[in-house]
């Protein structure tokens, strides 16, 4: 949660025909439903010299919900070479430009990065506009543990590259957390199953839309439903993270060393109880020296 600022510290954009100060204004639009933008966003949009979206039909469609009309320009991964000294000029020239994707809030997978990073390298204010994004919207109904979190992006399409994707995935100490394509969301999971084990998921499917769906389940158990299930729409799976393995059992770790004891030197009875065990060796070595100096104590 972020912490709660001054209000009367912060400079509301401006709320009538007045345009906005020069700067790229990265603004977070709705995932689905289109009433799921900030009143903030709204006020960008209508006040800003023009929109920078990644699809113009997309973005279209929300500005006509709206009743919002600026100039569009297309800004996506096949033209963003070309495109983005275009855009740096009009900053340069004092334009106030909103950025926004498809849905939910720029640059998370999404091309706009390196517009933002050459704006910040040139000295132009970079100002966010947060609202909605699918990442942290499946997380708050996901059921899965969000304490910490690793946003993966999309898997690689190819089954081999995949594979080895969530392989380097499977021992980060956190939720996964993935948007997969509805095509290719029964073999994800079936490589997810296989690899990562039987670990509790979540399939996020529709979110805000009509059709919004949140299946939880076991890694193989949500792999079965999807094997048969006809799939539509945009996608995010959760996975929570491996179970942490057991510690050392120093119950047995104890037993073992009073039996050691009595035949051999403490650091030598560490070693092979340690070995035995599985235990740390420095932990074993102070329980053993411990064990010393209370037997010592009781004699």
């Amino acid at each position: 949660m972020a912490p709660a600022g001054d209000p009367e510290a912060i400079s509301p954009e401006p709320t009538s025909s007045e345009l906005l100060p020069g700067g790229l204004y990265i603004t977070a639009t709705p995932i689905g439903n289109a009433r799921d933008i900030t009143l903030r966003a709204l006020s960008v949009l209508r006040n800003c010299d023009a929109i920078v979206a990644e699809d113009t039909r997309m973005t279209s469609r929300l500005l006509s919900i709206h009743a919002i009309s600026r100039p569009l320009h297309i800004y996506n991964d096949h033209n963003a070479s070309a495109m983005r000294p275009k855009l740096l000029e009009r900053l340069r020239d004092g334009q106030s430009l909103a950025l926004v994707t498809d849905a939910g809030t720029p640059l998370i997978s999404d091309p706009g990065y390196r517009l933002v990073r050459a704006a910040r390298q040139e000295g132009f204010p970079v100002i966010p506009i947060p609202g909605p994004s699918a990442v942290t919207t499946a997380l708050s109904v996901g059921g899965i543990p969000c304490e910490r979190f690793f946003f993966a992006g999309f898997l690689p399409a190819k089954a081999g590259e995949r594979r080895a994707a969530l392989t380097a995935f499977g021992s980060i100490p956190a939720t996964l957390v993935i948007f997969e394509s509805p095509h290719r969301v029964a073999d994800s999971l079936v490589d997810m199953a296989s690899l990562l084990g039987n670990r509790d998921a979540a399939v996020a499917r529709e979110l805000t839309k009509i059709h919004e769906e949140i299946r939880r389940g076991t890694l193989p158990e949500l792999a079965a439903h999807y094997a048969s299930a006809s799939v539509k729409g945009e996608i995010v799976i959760l996975v929570a993270p491996a179970p942490e393995p057991p510690g050392p059992d120093f119950a047995r770790v104890d037993s073992l060393l009073q039996q050691a004891l009595p035949f051999m030197p403490v650091k030598a009875a560490a070693t092979l109880v340690a070995e035995a065990t599985a235990a740390p060796r420095r932990h074993v070595y102070l329980r053993a020296l411990a064990l010393e100096e209370r037997d010592g104590r009781d004699q």
